[in-house]
């Protein structure tokens, strides 16, 4: 069997039993075929290949001078691919099985402040177009900001999950499903967003044109907003609230949301849940923050902090 043909197979078991999504499955997709691409340079074959070629490879990905996290990235798609190879009886045994990888940056993630965040929040309420547009953009900025959801989530919503003034939504994101609640600001901004789009979609019905699933419809190919629409869309924002477009992304929304969750008290396995991680060693890379707040804690309440600030006087 060709490698390429391994690469399918596992791909379309990624697909159908997993449930992976579409972005999932493409950089899965650069993965593998670089890794492909990699073997058959050195006249080798997937079905053949032992562990000192699987390090060989990421001998070979760091000399490119590919960041640490790329790295991981691709081993994590190496094994995923043996994993599935070793269960479908393609191999007997799995040679990147004992590979440790290189692990994670330290590296923080990138996040805003309440009072950034805040800022947002009202300029997504003045700017647009006209009415749709403020109505549509603070939805958007309300629901992700309360949600953590991830961008292809919060643009592929489908309208039929938020009807009903809900206080929770399902979403379904990287094969599961998982409900996220909705703060009353956030309920406010459906509520007024969906009056508008199904007043919409009502004149739409009368011209003879079909009802969009989505809770935000456009005229693109995958018929809802796009996620590079609501890139640029959210950098207009930060440049409205003052606040560097640097700064500012999808992502570092969904950061904001883990970390002012958890520093203001939530638990970080609630967090795990809500962002819809895995493993809760992914969301551990907020912990940062909890850090921060128990050594506050400790400095504000514990006796002998009381002490340590007398004997320096």
């Amino acid at each position: 069997m060709s490698n390429q043909r391994w690469i399918a197979l596992f791909l379309d078991a990624q697909a159908a039993e997993m449930g992976a999504a579409k972005n999932t499955l493409m950089a899965y997709a650069r993965d593998l075929n670089d890794f492909s691409q990699w073997v058959q340079n050195k006249s080798l074959s997937l079905a053949t290949l032992q562990q000192s070629d699987v390090e060989a490879y990421l001998v070979h990905c760091d000399a490119q001078g590919l960041a640490q996290s790329t790295r991981a990235r691709r081993l994590s798609a190496v094994k995923q691919l043996y994993r599935f190879a070793f269960d479908e009886r393609l191999r007997g045994d799995n040679p990147a099985l004992r590979i440790k990888g290189p692990g994670r940056s330290g590296r923080l993630p990138k996040t805003l402040s309440e009072a950034e965040v805040d800022g947002l929040l009202q300029a997504a309420r003045s700017h647009g177009r006209g009415p749709a547009d403020r109505l549509r953009n603070t939805c958007l900025m309300e629901l992700l900001y309360a949600t953590g959801l991830r961008v292809t989530e919060l643009v592929s919503l489908p309208v039929a999950a938020t009807r009903g003034n809900p206080e929770l939504l399902m979403v379904r994101g990287k094969g599961k499903e998982r409900m996220v609640p909705l703060s009353p600001p956030a309920q406010v901004a459906l509520r007024d967003w969906l009056a508008h789009r199904d007043a919409m979609e009502e004149t739409a019905r009368q011209k003879g044109l079909p009802a969009s699933p989505f809770l935000f419809p456009s005229r693109s190919k995958d018929g809802h907003l796009t996620r590079h629409r609501f890139y640029l869309l959210i950098k207009d924002l930060a440049v409205a609230a003052g606040v560097s477009p640097s700064k500012v992304t999808p992502h570092t929304l969904r950061h904001a949301f883990a970390t002012h969750l958890l520093a203001n008290g939530a638990d970080l396995r609630a967090i795990q849940t809500l962002l819809g991680h895995a493993d809760v060693a992914t969301t551990e890379i907020y912990t940062h923050v909890l850090e921060e707040r128990l050594k506050s804690l400790v400095m504000t309440h514990h006796p002998l902090a009381d002490a340590a600030d007398r004997g320096k006087g």
